[in-house]
C-alpha cells in the first residue's frame, strides 16, 4: 500500500482560514451567495472538505498511514444545511504500534473543531480490517463505507478500503439484498408511504431518500439496476425540499411539518404548500416505483441464480429458454411478470395497454417494465369515442379488485394514465388536507374503484358503478364544488370513452350526488317526507339509486376509517329504503309522534314526581356509531360498546345543552340525540322533556347512571359551572401547533323539512361542541325538535331541527338570524 506524505497534500489542497473563518464562508453560503440545489450541496461539500482537510493537515504533521474518509450523504456530497458529518478516521495498523495515542490525539483535533461550530458529527476510528469486519456486521455500516469519499491523508489508504468494500458488497449481495429489502420493507411499515403523508419524512419513508439510497446500492452489487428515467431528478428534488425545510426550520429535521409548508415553499419558490406536496409526493412515487421494479428483478435474478444449476443438470448443460403463456391477444406471462407477445405491435393496436393492463391486474401479476415502456413510446392514441373493447378493458381493469392498484400506478409511471383520461393531470399527486383522508386525490379514485370492484355482484350495472368510482372526485383540481365541477367532467370523460347519452346522464348524476346519501342520511331526519322526496328528485330512478347507495359505500370504505361504521351504514340502507319506496309508489305520510314505550313513561312519570331528571343507561353490546368498525372482527363475549341513555326530566329551560354538557365531562361521545315533549297520564298538570340518546365512551369503561344524574342535577340547578369544567378540558385538548382550525359554518336548510326549520353547524370537533350549540340556541330562543350529529376524524357536522316556542318552523329572516348568532358564538 502506498503512503503519500501529509505534507504533499497540504501543498495540493487551497489555503483554508481558521475554524472561524470556515464558520463565516459557510454562513454566507447558506444566506444566498450559491444557487440552491445541487450548486449551493456542491459547494457546502466543497467548503467542508477544504476544511476538514486543512484541519487534518494541521493535526496529522509527519504522521504517516492515516486518512480522512467521508461516507455516507456526506461521501455522496448531500449535505444539506443541518446535515451530519459522517466521517471515518482511517489508520493502518502499523501506526498504532509505533505511537498508540497518535490517532487518538489526531481524532480530537479533528473532532472538537466540529463540536465547537455545533455541527452534528457521526465519526469512528478504524483501521481497514476493522471497517470491513464492521461492515459485514452491520449492514449500515457497509451501506455507508459504499459512498466512502477521501478527503484527506493516505489516498491509498482510502482506495483500498473502497475496493475491498465494494467487492465484498458484490461477493455477499446474495445475502446483503435480501436484508437490504427487508430493512426497506420494516422502514416503510414504521413511516408510511411518503406519497401520501401530509406530514412526510422525507429520508425515512417509503419513497425517500433511503430508498434512493438503497437502490444505488443494488446498482453497486452489479446484481440488478433500477430504472434511471426521472430517478436522480425525484432525488434531486427531495433534496431541495430538505435544504430548504433546514434553513426555514434551523434544525436538522426530515419530517416535513405542517406548519413549514408554506414557508418550505416560499423557500423554494413555489406557489403555496399544495404544490410543495404534489412535487414531493411525485418524487417519492417515482423512487417507490423504481424501488418495485428494482426488488422484482433482484428476486428474479436470485431465484434464477438458485435454479439454473439444477435446471442446467438435469437438461445436461446450456441455458433454458424462458417460457411464454399467453394471458390476451398480444399479452403474455413470462418469469412472473406480463409482458408484450413477440407478435404484438402496440403502433397498430391502441387497444392493448388496456388489455395488457386489464389482463395483469385479473392475474394477479406485475406489468413488465419493458411493456410499459414500450407501449407508453409506441402505442397510438386511441379514437374518440373509444371502441367498445377499450371501454370494456378499461372496466375490467377497475373491476379487478387490489391488484389494480400496482397495475394502474405502473401505467402512471410511464405517463400512459394521463394520456388516456387527460383530466387525470388535475387530480394526480394531488394532496387532501383533510385527516378523514387517508389517500391523495387520484389514489382514493383508484382505491374507491378498488372498493367498488367487491359491489359489482349487488348492481345491475357494474360497469357505470366502476368507472362513477373513478371518476366521483375528478371535479377536486378545479375551483368551487367539487361535485359540481366533476359532473361536468364525467360527461365528458364518458363521452369520450364510448357511454351512451342515458348512461352519460346516470355517471353524471352520481359524481353530482356522490355525497348526497351520506349527507342525508347522518344529518337530516329520515321521518320527514321531505327528505325522502328531495333524495329522489335528485337522484331520480330505482337504478341510479342502487349505484349511488353502492358508490357511497365504497367511496367512505376508500377514504379512511372514520368515514365509514356499521352504523353509518345503517343510515344509508334506511334512507335508501324509503326512497325506494317512494319510487315504488309508497308515499311518505307526514309522520305521527311515536307512542313511548313503556320505559319511557315509566321515567316521564318519575321525573315528574320526584321533579328531578331520571336516567335508564343500558350497555350496548351491538356495535353503533364509528366503534363499530373496530369490534366487528372481535372474537369471544361480546364487552359494552356503548350506552343508550334515556334522560326524562320536568321542562325547563337549558336541558340539552345541561345534558350534553355532563355527557361531555363523561368523555361520551354523542352519535345521535333526539328531544320531545311527553303527554303525562290524566291527573297530572305539566310536561316532561324526554332526552333519547345514543353515545358511546371515548375511552375507559362507561359511567354510572347515578353519577350522570348527579351532575345533571347540578347543571340544571345553576350549581355545577359546565362551561369552566369544559373550557379546563378545552385547554389541556391536544392540538397541532401553529395551525388553525377553519371557522364554523352554520346554514339553513330551507326546504328539508315541512314540521321544523333545519340548522346545519360543521365546525372543529372539540369536548363540548354540543353544549356550547345547544346552549346558543337556547340563548336564541328556539327549541330543539331532534338533533343528528355526525362526527368524522376532526370535523363535527351536525343538523339540529328546531321550532319557535308555538312548535312551528322559524320564519326565513328569523332562521337566518338564529343561524348568524350561532355561527358568531361558534367562532368565538
Amino acid at each position: 500500500m502506498t503512503s503519500v506524505g501529509v505534507r504533499k497534500e497540504e501543498s495540493e489542497e487551497p489555503q483554508e482560514p481558521k475554524p472561524s473563518g470556515y464558520a463565516a464562508a459557510r454562513l454566507r453560503l447558506l444566506q444566498g451567495e450559491t444557487q440552491p440545489g445541487p450548486p449551493r450541496r456542491t459547494a457546502l461539500s466543497g467548503l467542508t472538505d477544504a476544511w476538514l482537510s486543512g484541519l487534518f493537515g494541521t493535526a496529522a504533521a509527519d504522521l504517516r498511514g492515516v486518512a480522512l474518509v467521508a461516507v455516507g450523504g456526506y461521501g455522496r456530497g448531500e449535505l444539506s444545511p443541518r446535515s451530519d458529518l459522517d466521517l471515518l478516521l482511517l489508520h493502518d495498523e502499523s501506526v498504532t504500534k509505533s505511537d498508540a495515542k497518535a490517532v487518538a490525539v489526531l481524532a480530537d483535533q479533528i473532532w472538537y473543531p466540529i463540536w465547537d461550530l455545533g455541527l452534528a458529527l457521526d465519526h469512528s476510528v478504524r483501521t481497514p480490517a476493522e471497517a470491513r469486519k464492521t461492515a459485514a456486521d452491520d449492514l449500515k455500516v457497509h451501506l455507508g463505507l459504499l459512498d466512502a469519499r477521501h478527503l484527506a491523508g493516505d489516498l491509498g489508504l482510502t482506495a483500498g478500503l473502497r475496493t475491498a468494500v465494494l467487492a465484498d458488497w458484490r461477493n455477499q449481495a446474495p445475502k446483503r439484498l435480501p436484508e437490504l429489502q427487508e430493512l426497506c420493507a420494516e422502514r416503510a411499515e414504521r413511516q408510511g408511504e411518503l406519497q401520501y403523508l401530509l406530514e412526510p419524512d422525507l429520508k425515512e419513508a417509503r419513497g425517500g431518500l433511503r430508498d434512493a439510497t438503497a437502490l444505488s446500492a443494488v446498482a453497486a452489487s452489479w446484481l440488478a439496476d433500477a430504472p434511471r428515467d426521472g430517478l436522480a431528478d425525484a432525488r434531486r428534488r427531495l433534496l431541495d425540499v430538505r435544504d430548504a425545510l433546514h434553513l426555514t426550520t434551523g434544525r436538522a429535521t426530515d419530517r416535513l411539518a405542517l406548519q413549514e409548508q408554506d414557508q418550505v415553499a416560499a423557500e423554494l419558490g413555489l406557489l403555496d404548500a399544495d404544490t410543495l406536496l404534489r412535487q414531493v409526493y411525485e418524487a417519492a412515487r417515482t423512487i417507490a416505483y423504481a424501488s418495485d421494479v428494482t426488488w422484482r428483478e433482484v428476486g428474479r435474478v436470485l431465484r434464477s441464480r438458485a435454479v439454473r444449476p439444477r435446471l442446467r443438470a438435469m437438461l445436461g448443460g446450456g441455458k433454458p429458454a424462458q417460457e411464454r403463456s399467453p394471458l390476451a391477444e398480444g399479452v403474455v406471462v413470462q418469469d412472473g411478470e406480463v409482458g408484450l407477445a413477440r407478435t404484438a405491435r402496440p403502433e397498430r393496436d391502441p387497444v392493448l395497454p388496456l388489455r395488457a393492463a386489464a389482463a395483469a391486474a385479473q392475474a394477479g401479476l406485475p406489468l413488465s417494465l419493458h411493456a410499459v415502456r414500450r407501449m407508453a413510446s409506441a402505442a397510438r392514441a386511441l379514437p374518440t369515442p373509444w371502441p367498445a373493447e377499450a371501454r370494456e378493458q378499461l372496466v375490467t381493469l377497475l373491476g379487478a379488485g387490489r391488484p389494480t392498484v400496482d397495475v394502474w400506478e405502473a401505467l402512471e409511471a410511464e405517463g400512459m394514465i394521463t394520456r388516456l383520461l387527460p383530466d387525470w393531470e388535475r387530480v394526480r399527486c394531488r394532496p387532501q388536507r383533510n385527516a378523514v383522508h387517508t389517500w391523495t386525490v387520484d389514489r382514493h379514485l383508484v382505491e374507491t374503484a378498488v372498493r367498488a370492484s367487491a359491489f359489482t355482484r349487488r348492481v345491475h350495472r357494474p360497469d357505470l358503478l366502476l368507472v362513477a368510482a373513478l371518476l366521483h372526485d375528478i371535479g377536486k383540481g378545479w375551483p368551487g364544488d367539487h361535485s359540481v365541477a366533476g359532473e361536468i367532467i364525467a360527461r365528458d370523460v364518458a363521452a369520450r370513452i364510448g357511454f351512451d347519452r342515458a348512461d352519460i346522464a346516470v355517471l353524471a348524476t352520481l359524481v353530482r350526488h356522490h355525497l348526497l346519501l351520506i349527507e342525508t342520511a347522518t344529518r337530516r331526519d329520515l321521518e320527514d317526507p321531505a327528505t325522502v322526496k328531495s333524495v329522489a328528485e335528485a337522484v331520480g330512478s330505482p337504478g341510479t339509486l342502487e349505484l349511488l347507495h353502492a358508490l357511497t359505500e365504497a367511496d367512505a370504505l376508500a377514504t379512511g376509517p372514520a368515514a365509514w361504521s356499521s352504523w353509518r351504514g345503517s343510515l344509508v340502507t334506511d334512507l335508501v329504503r324509503r326512497v325506494a319506496a317512494l319510487f315504488s309508489g309508497d308515499e311518505p305520510t307526514e309522520p305521527e309522534p311515536g307512542a313511548p314505550t313503556a320505559e319511557q313513561e315509566r321515567l316521564a312519570v318519575e321525573a315528574f314526581r320526584t321533579g328531578g331528571p331520571v336516567l335508564a343507561l343500558r350497555a350496548q353490546t351491538e356495535p353503533f356509531g364509528d366503534a363499530a368498525e373496530a369490534t366487528e372482527a372481535t372474537a369471544g363475549d361480546p364487552e359494552p360498546l356503548g350506552v343508550e341513555l334515556i334522560i326524562a326530566v320536568p321542562d325547563q329551560a337549558g336541558v340539552l345543552p345541561a345534558a350534553a354538557g355532563v355527557l361531555a365531562m363523561h368523555r361520551l361521545a354523542v352519535r345521535t340525540a333526539e328531544l320531545r315533549a311527553l303527554d303525562l297520564p290524566d291527573g297530572m298538570d305539566g310536561s316532561v322533556l324526554l332526552l333519547n340518546w345514543r353515545v358511546a365512551a371515548e375511552y375507559g369503561s362507561l359511567p354510572q347512571a347515578a353519577r350522570l344524574r348527579a351532575d345533571l342535577v347540578r347543571a340544571l340547578d345553576g350549581s355545577l359551572d359546565i362551561r369552566a369544567r369544559l373550557a379546563e378540558r378545552d385547554a389541556a385538548y391536544p392540538r397541532r401547533r401553529g395551525t388553525v382550525a377553519p371557522p364554523a359554518r352554520v346554514t339553513v336548510a330551507s326546504a328539508a323539512s315541512r314540521h321544523a326549520t333545519v340548522i346545519e353547524v360543521r365546525a372543529q370537533d372539540a369536548p363540548g361542541l354540543l353544549h356550547r350549540i345547544g346552549r346558543a340556541l337556547e340563548e336564541a330562543g328556539v327549541r330543539v325538535r331532534s338533533a343528528h350529529v355526525s362526527t368524522l376524524g376532526a370535523n363535527a357536522v351536525d343538523a339540529f331541527y328546531v321550532t319557535g316556542e308555538d312548535g312551528a318552523p322559524l320564519p326565513g329572516g328569523r332562521a337566518s338570524e338564529v343561524a348568524r348568532e350561532l355561527e358568531t358564538g361558534l367562532r368565538k
